[in-house]
């Protein structure tokens, strides 16, 4: 479904929702016209989370549950954990077969932790009932290169603070799930290199006094974060603001539909398809960090994570044809994030 189709159908089953939840609610409760559509997908992604049949927590696609093997941990080099100046430096691309990657091909299935709450990065559409959005393209490309099969991709619905714990358990073989690359984070898992910039930036009401991240009309509001997220950590820094975390981003949106908060700091690529979902709110100031996505990986794995990279050489070859750029006209052009290029790979050995 193009993007167009899909975005108008998110208009109609939400503004049809609203109205039922308006009946329902006095009229300072909500003032978005998607709050519905919104506590369906959370709900959705908790009923995911707790599937019954044993099986991983968050399967998404109905099949038996397939545990990924557990990699053996591997230690971080001493000067790259206490030296960290380039995070988004990665290992070189590779098509050969490590164990991690046999692995995956033994099983005949790769397993992937995603978003399944982030408009146009990783969504289940109310239209098809499938996923979709710009994270899952990619997986289903990493899938195809590895497996012959795009199709041959068993995804999970993680929290954001179980990216990490997911990738050390062994429960996935990759995550990508707008998960920004960080000299912490490369202390417990590994990354591709980067395939997409974003930056910090809040996310308000429209009408709303809060201006900006670092200004007076912060002060003593209620800001809303995912737990483990790198907006989390930035608003740690900032003792004006009260801050409430949640386990999904989504329900940020929720919290700020319902009027029990008054701001969302968050990546502007995520701020920018809540924008989408719901036209009441829009995202104020300028994004204040530069921060990359990557492709997260156990540590254990390096011969997956040189198998990412070599898809994603090939995913941003071709310039304006490039299926990267495919993908970005699909899902991400019309939020107008001043991106007209993926980030050029950095590489450490």
């Amino acid at each position: 479904m193009h993007a167009r189709t899909t975005e108008t159908a998110h208009t109609a089953h939400t503004t049809q929702t609203a109205r039922s939840a308006r009946t329902a609610r006095t009229a300072r409760t909500v003032f978005g016209a998607t709050v519905a559509m919104v506590v369906t997908c959370a709900l959705a992604a908790v009923a995911a989370l707790l599937l019954p049949g044993g099986g991983p927590p968050g399967r998404t696609d109905g099949r038996p549950a397939t545990a990924a093997a557990r990699p053996a941990a591997a230690a971080a080099p001493a000067e790259r954990a206490a030296d960290c100046t380039d995070p988004e430096a990665s290992l070189r691309p590779s098509t050969a077969d490590g164990p991690a990657v046999r692995r995956i091909k033994e099983r005949g299935r790769l397993i992937a932790g995603v978003d399944q709450n982030s408009y146009r990065w990783g969504y289940r559409d109310p239209a098809t009932g499938k996923l979709d959005g710009f994270d899952i393209a990619l997986v289903r490309a990493v899938a195809k290169a590895i497996l012959g099969d795009p199709d041959k991709v068993t995804f999970l619905a993680i929290p954001t603070n179980q990216r990490i714990p997911a990738l050390k358990s062994g429960k996935v073989d990759i995550v990508a799930r707008t998960m920004s690359i960080s000299c912490d984070r490369i202390k417990e898992v590994a990354f591709s290199t980067a395939y997409f910039q974003a930056g910090q930036q809040l996310l308000v009401p429209k009408g709303s006094t809060i201006t900006g991240i670092d200004d007076d009309s912060l002060t003593g509001r209620k800001v809303c974060a995912a737990a483990g997220s790198t907006a989390e950590a930035e608003l740690a820094k900032r003792a004006s603001a009260k801050v409430t975390t949640v386990p999904n981003q989504l329900d940020c949106l929720v919290r700020l539909q319902l009027g029990q908060v008054d701001a969302i700091l968050t990546d502007n690529a995520l701020g920018a398809g809540q924008a989408a979902q719901d036209p009441s709110v829009v995202l104020v100031g300028k994004p204040f960090t530069t921060e990359y996505y990557g492709v997260a990986v156990n540590r254990g794995s390096e011969d997956l994570v040189r198998r990412v990279n070599a898809v994603l050489d090939d995913y941003r070859a071709g310039g304006t044809s490039s299926p990267w750029m495919q993908a970005y006209r699909q899902w991400l052009a019309r939020a107008d994030l001043g991106i007209t290029a993926p980030p050029e790979p950095k590489y450490r050995d």
